[in-house]
């Protein structure tokens, strides 16, 4: 395969897998012998095994950095600070995007930016949509209650007072407590309503009313 062609089939891609180049009669080890080669000279980046996104100025569309977590482990959602900071609901910049898997514990490094995954149950693979991102890009996102629960959840402590203020929560109007009461249930953990019950008095406090839907 000429580089040429291969811009022409993944350039609307932001991201792909070397599957997609291995279907029809193709020799797999040369695929991957080019792959390796347009790695190293710059035209490819490499995120994983098998996995790639065109360097620019071959690309059509950057990849979103929560389309890129989406592929780099099946199965996740991006939760925690980076859908907090993607709702608007705490002040930081988070450079690090933070999803959650039922796999193991992992963290890669990328030429388009690091990548954290932390390990819940897979009974807690709840809670998260299909965002649109922009240039037709989407990635499965927990829904506000669900991020700010999963942060709780996986920070020891995290039911504490101390902790959900040091979170510099704002914007508090798009936080509901039915799904907010209806995931700490469905964790189990008495931490988990602790939580919910702080949660609510910091919404009142805030002025912002509870949202009950």
């Amino acid at each position: 395969m000429k580089f040429s062609r291969l811009v022409e089939v993944v350039q609307d891609e932001p991201v792909f897998d070397t599957g997609l180049l291995l279907a029809g009669q193709v020799e797999p080890n040369n695929i991957r012998k080019q792959l390796t080669r347009w790695t190293n000279s710059g035209r490819l980046f490499q995120l994983r095994r098998g996995l790639y996104s065109l360097a620019p100025p071959f690309r059509r569309v950057k990849a979103h950095p929560f389309v890129i977590a989406n592929r780099l482990v099946g199965g996740s959602y991006v939760s925690l600070q980076s859908a907090l900071a993607h709702y608007g609901l705490i002040p930081e910049f988070v450079p690090t995007v933070a999803s959650v898997c039922s796999g193991r514990p992992r963290q890669w490094a990328t030429p388009l930016g690091s990548f954290l995954f932390r390990h819940v149950d897979r009974k807690h693979l709840r809670g998260y949509q299909s965002l649109e991102l922009g240039g037709g890009q989407h990635a499965l996102v927990a829904i506000p209650e669900k991020a700010l629960l999963d942060l709780i959840y996986l920070t020891p402590g995290g039911d504490s007072v101390e902790f959900i203020r040091s979170l510099r929560l704002q914007n508090l109007e798009q936080l509901h407590m039915d799904p907010l009461n209806e995931y700490a249930n469905l964790f189990g953990k008495p931490k988990m309503m602790r939580a919910a019950d702080i949660l609510e008095s910091l919404i009142y406090e805030d002025g912002a009313g509870v949202n009950e839907e």
